[in-house]
């Protein structure tokens, strides 16, 4: 091969691998972007296997697109709560207001101490009771 023929596939590959990488910031789903960028899967794993230069720009790019995908859900379920829509009204309740979530803390400050015996079926007992663990037959 001559040396302009590489320097040409260099280049053609440094452009398909950035367009890709452009592709994962709005889409962070690898095949959509393969397929967007006209590269195949295989293709990008091989490059983020060899590479880690690349494997290290390839996840900063899906961080940075599963974000932007996370600020247009969560814009969307703003827009629902304010359409009145039941369902985002509630999930928003449940995961950002203590008085309407569905958890169980637990705390106990110790030290270094076992806990009793009957501490302890105490603590399996609530556990069973708020659902955290197996029910034993």
């Amino acid at each position: 091969m001559d040396n302009n023929y590489k320097k040409t596939i260099q280049k053609r590959l440094s452009g398909d691998r950035q367009k890709l990488l452009d592709n994962l910031k709005q889409v962070p789903i690898v095949s959509v972007a393969c397929q967007k960028t006209g590269i195949s899967r295989a293709s990008y794993y091989r490059w983020k296997s060899k590479d880690k230069l690349f494997s290290k720009e390839a996840g900063k790019a899906l961080s940075e697109g599963k974000q932007l995908i996370n600020d247009l859900a969560e814009s969307m379920l703003i827009n629902a709560i304010k359409d009145q829509n039941m369902t985002g009204i509630i999930w928003w309740l449940r995961n950002n207001h203590p008085g309407y979530a569905d958890r169980v803390e637990l705390t106990h400050k110790a030290k270094n101490e076992k806990l009793t015996p009957e501490q302890e079926k105490l603590i399996d007992k609530a556990l069973k009771l708020a659902s955290l663990t197996p029910k034993q037959k």
